[in-house]
C-alpha cells in the first residue's frame, strides 16, 4: 500500500477541493454554502450546569463556503482571481468549527463571542475548570463561544482549527513560482538533519545551486554563506551526507552547529490563496448571525438568537484582527456588520498573511514582516517612509461597519514585538490620539501572555536558557473584567473605563536604555540596554503593496533599508513599569521588580520576562548592595502587606478592572501567602 507525506496529504486534498469547485452549482453570491456538524457533545463540560444559562453543548464540524473574486469586498484577497473557479466563476474553501452554546438556546444572551484560533489553537469558549485553550471569554452568562479555521498554511491535526484553500495559477494553468524564507534557529548539538515541518511549501528542485543556505553567529550580524555542495535537501540521519533526497529536509555537511542560526531560501511554486481565511471568517460569523439555513436546508444552530457578535485574538490571531478591519473584513457581502466588538491583544502589527508564499505563523524575528503596514487606529500620515496618512479604521469608517474596540497589551509588546509605532508612530516624535470607538489598556510589567500569578517571596525558577526568574505577574484577572466590559458596551452602551496607556506628552515613553528609563543599578542583573527586538526598514520589492501588507515579495532576506526608533515605558525606583496603566493588584503590591524582557548571554530571552525578588529584610538588602527597600521596610507585617491587596483590589473593583469574585480570590491568596509571615 502507498501511504503519502503530510503535505502530499494536504495538497492532494487542494486539489480534490478544487475538483469540487469546478463540478459543483448553486447560486452565485458569496456566503457559506454548508454547515456540516460532526459531533456534537451534549450535555459538555461534564454536564455541568451554569447559573440561569443551565447546562452547554459542545458542536463541532466544517463550513464550506464560495467568494466572488469580482465583488469589491474580495478583491483585496491577494491571487484571488488567480484561484480556480467553480462553474459560477466562485472561489470555495472548506474550513473546520467549534461551537460552545446553551443547549436551550431561549437562555443564551445574545451574545456570539468569536475566539480567533492562534495557529490552529483555540476553543469556542473557556468555561470555568474546563479542559480547554487559555481564552479570555472565561465565563457563560449565556454567550455563544466559536472558533474556526483560518490559516490556510497549516497541516490538518487532531483539534486544529484548519482550513483548505485553493493554490494560484497563472491565467494559462501554469504553475506560478517564488522565494521561500525559512529561518532555522536553536538547533541542538549533533543535529544532521532539520526537518521543514512548519513549512508548508516544498522547494521547485532539490538543485540547491537554486537556493542558498547562510548562517550567522546567534545574535551577530556577519552572514556566511554556506556552498551548495555543503548542503541537500535531505535526510542524513540514517545515511551520511549527501544523505536520502527529501525536499521536506535540509541536511548540513558535517552537522548544524549550535553557535549558529541559519537562513535558507530556496523556489517555491503554487501559492496559497491564504487572504481567503479572513472571508472564511467573515462568512461563518455572518451566517450564524444572519442566516436560518445553508445552501442544503441544514439549520443555522443558533438561528435569530444572536444579536451581537464580539471577536478576540492574542498574539498573531490579535494581529489577525488588525488586519481584518484594516482591510475591510467587518463588512459581509450585503453590507451588514460582521462584528459589533473587537479586542486584539496583545498585538501591535499586521498579519503576515495575505501576499505571495507568506508564512502566516511568522512572529516578530529577522527578515518576518508585519510592520511595514499601517499600524495605528487614529489618523497618522507615516512621513518617515512617505506614505499617506492612514488607519486601520479607514475601509469601515467608509461603510459604518466599525466596531467597538478594546486594544490590550503588557511590557513585553514594547520590547520583542514592536509596540510603541501603535502608540507614536514611526518617527516616535508625538502620541497618535485615538478615534472614539478603541479603547487602549496597558498593562505595565506583563510578559507577553501574562504572567502564573501568585503571591510568592521566591516566584517562579528561571527558565531554561535564560539567568532571570519567570516573571509571575498576571493579566488574566483584569481582562476577564475588561472583557465583562467591552460586552457591556457593545450590548448596552455602558461606556468602558478610559483609556490608560503611556503617553509621550506626558513624558511617560523614553529611549530603551538604564540611564533613559531610570532603571536602578541592581546587583548581578545586567542593563536593559541593547536587548530591544529592533524594527528594521525591509526593502520588499515593488511588488509588495506595503500599507495592506499585500503583494509579493520580490527578494528573500528582503534588503535591511534601516532601523526604526522605538520607546519604552518608564520605570520607577524598584525598576517596575511606573505609567499611566492598567496595574494589576501584584504589582500594585509588589514582591520584587517585574521585568517585561529579560536576557540570553546579552541577547532578548524572547518572551519570557524576568523577577526579581526584593530583599526580605533591611539586613539583606544593605548585605546585597541592592537600592530597592526591602519587604521588610515597605510593608511591616504579613498583615500589613494583605490589607495593601486589599485595598488595591477594591480599587480595581470600583474602576471596573477586575471582577468581584476575583477580588475575592486575590485577597485570600495574599493572606495565605509567605510574605513576612511568622515561621
Amino acid at each position: 500500500m502507498t501511504t503519502m507525506s503530510s503535505a502530499s496529504r494536504y495538497f492532494y486534498w487542494i486539489g480534490l477541493l478544487t475538483a469540487v469547485f469546478l463540478a459543483s452549482g448553486a447560486s452565485v453570491s458569496a456566503r457559506v454554502t454548508r454547515f456540516i456538524i460532526q459531533k456534537k457533545e451534549s450535555p459538555a463540560y461534564q454536564g455541568r450546569s451554569f447559573g440561569k444559562t443551565g447546562q452547554y453543548e459542545i458542536i463541532q464540524g466544517r463550513f464550506t463556503g464560495e467568494i466572488d473574486p469580482a465583488d469589491p469586498l474580495n478583491a483585496i484577497i491577494n491571487d484571488i482571481r488567480l484561484a480556480p473557479r467553480n462553474a459560477r466563476g466562485l472561489v470555495e474553501y472548506s474550513a473546520t468549527f467549534s461551537l460552545a452554546k446553551p443547549i436551550d438556546m431561549t437562555k443564551a444572551s445574545g451574545v456570539l463571542l468569536y475566539t480567533v484560533a492562534n495557529r490552529g489553537n483555540g476553543c469556542p469558549v473557556k468555561i470555568p475548570e474546563a479542559n480547554c485553550q487559555a481564552n479570555v471569554f472565561a465565563y457563560t452568562d449565556g454567550h455563544v463561544g466559536v472558533a474556526s479555521g483560518w490559516q490556510g498554511d497549516l497541516r490538518p491535526r487532531p483539534e486544529a482549527q484548519t482550513i483548505v484553500v485553493p493554490a494560484a495559477k497563472n491565467p494559462d494553468g501554469s504553475s506560478i513560482n517564488g522565494p521561500v524564507f525559512v529561518p532555522i534557529r536553536n538547533v541542538p548539538q549533533n543535529t544532521q538533519t532539520v526537518a521543514l515541518a512548519d513549512v508548508i511549501y516544498r522547494p521547485a528542485t532539490l538543485d540547491t545551486s537554486k537556493g542558498t543556505l547562510n548562517k550567522r553567529a546567534s545574535g551577530g550580524n556577519q552572514i556566511i554563506p554556506v556552498p551548495s555542495s555543503d548542503w541537500a535537501f535531505a535526510d542524513c540521519n540514517k545515511i551520511s551526507f549527501p544523505g536520502t533526497p527529501d525536499p521536506g529536509k535540509i541536511c548540513v555537511k558535517g552537522g548544524f552547529e549550535p553557535a549558529y542560526s541559519y537562513e535558507l531560501v530556496f523556489t517555491a511554486k503554487d501559492p496559497l490563496v491564504l487572504g481567503i481565511g479572513y472571508a472564511a471568517t467573515r462568512d461563518l460569523n455572518s451566517f450564524l448571525k444572519y442566516e436560518k439555513t445553508d445552501d442544503t436546508g441544514a439549520p443555522n444552530p443558533v438561528a435569530t438568537r444572536i444579536s451581537w457578535a464580539i471577536a478576540y485574538g492574542s498574539s498573531q490571531s490579535g494581529n489577525f484582527l488588525r488586519s481584518f478591519l484594516h482591510l475591510g473584513f467587518n463588512q459581509d457581502e450585503s453590507g451588514r456588520m460582521v462584528w459589533e466588538g473587537a479586542n486584539p491583544h496583545i498585538a501591535g502589527r499586521q498579519l503576515a498573511i495575505n501576499f505571495r508564499f507568506a508564512d502566516a505563523s511568522g512572529s516578530s524575528d529577522l527578515y518576518e514582516p508585519g510592520s511595514e503596514a499601517v499600524l495605528w487606529w487614529g489618523d497618522y500620515a507615516d512621513e518617515v517612509r512617505n506614505r499617506r496618512k492612514a488607519s486601520l479604521l479607514d475601509r469601515c469608517r467608509e461603510t459604518g461597519t466599525c466596531p467597538k474596540i478594546f486594544e490590550t497589551f503588557g511590557g513585553s509588546e514594547f520590547w520583542q514585538f514592536r509596540m510603541s509605532p501603535d502608540l507614536v508612530g514611526i518617527g516616535a516624535r508625538a502620541d497618535i490620539p485615538l478615534p472614539p470607538e478603541v479603547r487602549r489598556y496597558f498593562f505595565p510589567g506583563v510578559i507577553h501572555g501574562g504572567g502564573r500569578g501568585g503571591f510568592n517571596t521566591s516566584g517562579p525558577g528561571v527558565e531554561p536558557g535564560c539567568v532571570i526568574a519567570e516573571n509571575p505577574n498576571p493579566q488574566r484577572p483584569t481582562m476577564r473584567a475588561l472583557t465583562a466590559a467591552l460586552v457591556d458596551w457593545v450590548v448596552r452602551g455602558t461606556l468602558p473605563p478610559p483609556s490608560r496607556y503611556p503617553r509621550l506628552d506626558r513624558e511617560e515613553l523614553v529611549l530603551p536604555t538604564q540611564a533613559d528609563m531610570g532603571f536602578p543599578s541592581i546587583p548581578r542583573i545586567p542593563a536593559p540596554d541593547g536587548l530591544i527586538n529592533p524594527f528594521y526598514d525591509y526593502d520588499l520589492g515593488s511588488n509588495f503593496n506595503y500599507n495592506d501588507l499585500s503583494g509579493a515579495i520580490a527578494k528573500q532576506p528582503p534588503v535591511i533599508r534601516g532601523v526604526f526608533p522605538m520607546l519604552v515605558p518608564k520605570v520607577n525606583a524598584d525598576g517596575n513599569e511606573d505609567v499611566t496603566a492598567v496595574p494589576s493588584v501584584l504589582l500594585q503590591a509588589p514582591l520584587g521588580t517585574y521585568l517585561s524582557w529579560s536576557v540570553l548571554k546579552g541577547a532578548s530571552c524572547r518572551q519570557g520576562g524576568g523577577y526579581i525578588p526584593f530583599p526580605k529584610t533591611k539586613k539583606d538588602r544593605l548585605t546585597s548592595g541592592d537600592p530597592r527597600v526591602s519587604l521588610e521596610e515597605r510593608y511591616g507585617t504579613h498583615e500589613n502587606y494583605v490589607a495593601v491587596v486589599r485595598a488595591a483590589a477594591e480599587k480595581a473593583v470600583r474602576q471596573r478592572f477586575l471582577l468581584g469574585e476575583d477580588a475575592d480570590k486575590l485577597i485570600a491568596e495574599a493572606a495565605a501567602s509567605d510574605v513576612l509571615a511568622v515561621e
